[in-house]
């Protein structure tokens, strides 16, 4: 009989302890698409920004605006929303950060506990033989079941393809692919906005192309695990590279610099939050919020490297920002945790909530490295640098700063083969210095098909009537048809082609959408008219 009940102990324990939990979307049901007039037969997975994501007979994912199906359909996504809502949110307004994982552990070692003082108790006191040995090994298999559906609850599937949406809009300068541990961004470090025009803290670095590309490219985890205790983004902490990644490819480094200032306060930071360091390597301290120029406010403008999303002023449902806590977020209505880039300490992440690798020079791992071609310089007390303008080969810049009243210039070039020139420009003379460095490198990137809706940049959104479609580089068809109808239907404007601004009469307020036909391909935007 004991050997019985050992063996069924040893079933039960495996099957709990390997056992994850997993949600599959059984519930299928025929869903009408009012816009091609088609029938889906399939299950509900998501509802995000406005797009309803539905999981077909065949386990693939699709995705369409809620105004595009049925109104039955739209009925019964509300209702899954709601419930989804309920069973996610309490009264409780208090933001709870503590690992999901850790709860796990807590109950798992109680229960354990308690299942041994249980069997001790039975074993002694109960003088059936069958049910004295058979209690405990049923309460101990029980225990087992409880640890095999919470063990790994702080660990967070990310869906790469999902995550890859937060990048097309900076295609083709960034390139995205992943593998099953990590998302990678290949990049050159460049952002397409003015770089370091406002700093009065100059450490006399200039922007140099880098080539985070191939092994050297961006990493952040696919699977992020939720810390048993969150690292500080201090002075004791991060110091040296980044703590995350901007969508445009650029990197985010600590608000302290190496150093220990804040590089904001410091006035080492341009207008838009960031400087170049010692390899000349441009990146920014603080969240780019001017990246919401080129994307939609609901996306992510950044990924830490712990593997969690960052956002702007508003959540990813579009609605405004909700109390953030200690570590500079909270968790969303899906479950998983995110940070919030704001205007004031500590800028974007307090602590790293997700679990990281921190070396002995305070840099997280893996993570790219930039490349210097020249030493470092010092700082220039006096300097405030007042444009940075790239020259007409987009081979370099010209960088100029006022100092002690007079006006000086580096101008500041590359070859393809990794020849560097500087020339610094000052009143009375000039300096020439060569370098001879890394060879400078292409990103070259493809906008998958399945992502031709982020072709066009929709902005601004929400807006007062009057927005612009505008088509990403190379990879728009000139030749799509452009249909702007209102959520009735009704057609109220369409062109062959990208419409000019002024081309697109001001609409009234509501909901439109922005249907765009390429071929036998339809995509569709949401417009929102305040």
């Amino acid at each position: 009989m004991k050997n019985f009940l050992a063996t069924l102990l040893c079933f039960f324990a495996t099957f709990a302890i390997g056992h994850n939990v997993n949600y599959e979307h059984v519930a299928l049901r025929q869903w009408s698409n009012e816009l091609t007039h088609e029938s889906i037969t399939g299950s509900f997975y998501m509802y995000k920004n406005g797009e309803v994501y539905l999981e077909n007979e065949h386990n693939q994912i699709q995705h369409f605006p809620l105004s595009a199906i049925s109104k039955i359909d739209q009925e019964y996504v509300n209702k899954r929303v709601e419930a989804i809502e309920a069973l996610n949110f309490s009264t409780d307004t208090s933001l709870n950060t503590k690992s999901p994982l850790n709860g796990g552990i807590l109950l798992f070692s109680i229960l354990s506990l308690l299942s041994i003082l249980f069997g001790i108790f039975i074993v002694k006191n109960y003088r059936h033989e069958k049910i004295r040995y058979v209690l405990p090994v049923a309460f101990l298999a029980f225990v087992f079941s409880i640890w095999g559906f919470t063990k790994k609850a702080g660990q967070i599937q990310t869906d790469p393809n999902e995550m890859d949406l937060a990048f097309i809009a900076f295609k083709p300068s960034i390139n995205t692919f992943w593998d099953a541990t990590y998302f990678h961004v290949e990049s050159k470090g460049i952002p397409d906005h003015e770089m370091m025009t406002g700093i009065t803290a100059w450490q006399q670095q200039v922007p140099i192309p880098q080539c985070y590309t191939g092994a050297n490219s961006w990493s952040i985890p696919l699977n992020p695990v939720i810390a048993d205790t969150a690292v500080p983004v201090n002075t004791q902490h991060f110091l040296r590279g980044a703590v995350a990644v901007a969508v445009n490819g650029v990197a985010i480094f600590n608000p302290y610099t190496n150093t220990g200032v804040d590089a904001f306060l410091d006035g080492q930071l341009d207008i838009y939050g960031g400087h170049c360091g010692r390899a000349d390597d441009y990146h920014y301290h603080i969240a780019p919020t001017v990246l919401y120029t080129s994307q939609e406010a609901t996306l992510p403008i950044a990924y830490a490297l712990d593997g969690f999303a960052i956002y702007g002023a508003v959540e990813p449902d579009g609605s405004a920002m909700l109390t953030l806590d200690e570590n500079h977020g909270h968790y969303g209505i899906n479950g998983v945790y995110h940070y919030h880039g704001t205007s004031s300490a500590p800028y974007m992440i307090g602590k790293m909530v997700g679990q990281i690798t921190e070396d002995n020079t305070m840099q997280i791992i893996p993570q790219a490295a930039a490349h210097p071609i020249r030493p470092s310089l010092t700082p220039l007390n006096g300097a405030v640098i007042t444009g940075c303008v790239p020259n007409g080969n987009n081979s370099g810049y010209t960088l100029t700063y006022t100092r002690n009243g007079s006006t000086y210039h580096v101008n500041f070039s590359w070859t393809l083969a990794g020849q560097y020139t500087f020339n610094f420009i000052s009143p009375t003379d000039t300096v020439v210095e060569n370098y001879t460095g890394f060879t400078q490198c292409d990103i070259v990137t493809e906008i998958p098909t399945e992502h031709l809706e982020n072709k066009l940049l929709i902005f601004p959104n929400p807006n007062g009537g009057n927005f612009e479609i505008a088509g990403l580089n190379e990879h728009t068809d000139v030749s799509e048809q452009v249909t702007i109808f209102s959520l009735s239907g009704t057609t109220v404007f369409s062109c062959t082609g990208i419409p000019a601004a002024h081309a697109i009469p001001k609409l009234s307020s509501g909901v439109y959408i922005v249907s765009i036909k390429s071929g036998t391909s339809v995509t569709n935007h949401k417009v929102v008219v305040n």
